[in-house]
């Protein structure tokens, strides 16, 4: 953890100091998010739906150019991310019968420090990529059988549901005019496997041997641009 805010105040420090030279500029942009997982449960694989997210997306880049073809990314951001877990088992004590078809909908508000670089022509098309670690601070589950809602939902702050962190890698192209296309692959588990809660009077694990990774392709403008709609040159 340390390295990482080490890492991220040393890029400050040089935007900073970029700033009197024009290099150092921000952006600020939403991002709709198209999200899947990779699951497995106990040595079985899981099936998910695309899960679409276009709210409540908000991230901030700090951008320090040290050329036309090489600069440094840094910033904030918030992100709705989860995925759905189709046909899945059941890990609530609500009563299902043999043939009934479990769906769940899983999700965390995340707060996330990204740090990067990028490589390209910086004022037309280039490439970027780096890591973001992200901390979970709002978790929601949703329950469906046979396509109807239960009413057990969850939601709830700061639960031991998740992991305290996530790791995560990100690499992406930004086209002229401001379109942006990034693709994010989180290494951490979405769950926290020894998570332990109380069902029907027994303590038990739901997420024991629940493995399920993250990954996202998704759209967003306007990130790197200067704060112009559209670029200059193309």
């Amino acid at each position: 953890m340390k390295k990482y805010l080490l890492i991220l105040l040393s890029i400050s420090l040089l935007g900073i100091h970029a700033q009197s030279q024009d290099k150092f500029y921000t952006g600020v942009s939403g991002e709709m998010i198209f999200s899947f997982a990779n699951i497995d449960n106990n040595g079985v694989a899981g099936s998910n739906l695309v899960r679409w997210t276009p709210w409540f997306n908000v991230q901030f880049f700090g951008n320090y150019d040290i050329n036309n073809n090489v600069g440094l990314i840094f910033g904030a951001a918030i992100r709705n991310v989860g995925f759905i877990y189709d046909n899945a088992p059941n890990l609530t004590n609500t009563s299902v019968n043999e043939n009934d078809i479990i769906k769940y909908k899983f999700r965390n508000y995340d707060f996330g420090i990204p740090v990067g670089v990028k490589v390209g022509v910086l004022d037309k098309i280039f490439l970027y990529g780096g890591y973001e670690i992200e901390f979970p601070f709002q978790y929601k589950q949703k329950t469906f059988i046979n396509d109807v809602k239960q009413d057990n939902k969850i939601s709830t702050w700061f639960t031991s549901r998740t992991p305290a962190y996530y790791n995560t890698f990100f690499a992406g192209v930004q086209f002229p005019y401001g379109l942006n296309l990034k693709f994010k692959w989180y290494t951490s588990g979405f769950f926290n496997e020894n998570y332990t809660e109380v069902q029907n009077g027994f303590q038990v694990q739901p997420y024991q041997g629940l493995k399920a990774n993250i990954w996202y392709f998704s759209l967003c403008f306007d990130i790197f641009n200067k704060g112009k709609v559209v670029y200059e040159e193309f």
